[in-house]
């Protein structure tokens, strides 16, 4: 099974690779694809740069920062996983990329934070749920915390 893990550099967005780490140890067969989308450049920033190449390096590298602790986790519970940064709409990135790598679920984070231009536009997870073909797993912050420690640490 191929499962999409799509990260913003958040720690709320760390609990997802927490659960599918636990859910590796637990016994599913899993490999993982961690997803970054960033926002396209505005006209303001290419007219104070007057450069793209400059914002779209500054993107690319500001998604692959978004990504480095989620595949530090995987790496050191022995997981491999393969990655990506794009740009655009997240939501409908996402979908792309699970339908690119041939995703059979997707595992996010959300934060529950309830801002105005949450209620406003709708928050990435939510879209996300409604977009997908596969099934979505929500990790909420208060159900899980941390992956536990593998067998092989207990004895």
């Amino acid at each position: 099974m191929k499962m999409l893990l799509p990260l913003d550099g958040s720690e709320s967005s760390l609990l997802a690779v927490r659960h599918a780490i636990r859910l590796v140890r637990e016994g599913l067969d899993a490999s993982f694809v961690l997803a970054n989308v960033q926002e396209p450049t505005h006209l303001y920033e290419l007219m104070m740069t007057r450069d793209a190449a400059v914002v779209e390096e500054a993107s690319a590298a500001a998604g692959a920062h978004a990504l480095q602790a989620g595949a530090a986790l995987l790496a050191e519970a022995g997981i491999a996983c393969e990655s990506e940064v794009a740009t655009g709409d997240p939501s409908h990135m996402l979908v792309d990329i699970l339908e690119r790598y041939q995703c059979d679920a997707v595992i996010m984070s959300a934060r529950g934070a309830g801002t105005l231009r949450a209620a406003l536009m709708g928050s990435v997870s939510e879209a996300l749920l409604h977009a997908s073909p596969v099934p979505v797993t929500i990790v909420k912050a208060d159900v899980v915390t941390e992956a536990p420690a593998s067998q092989d640490e207990d004895e």
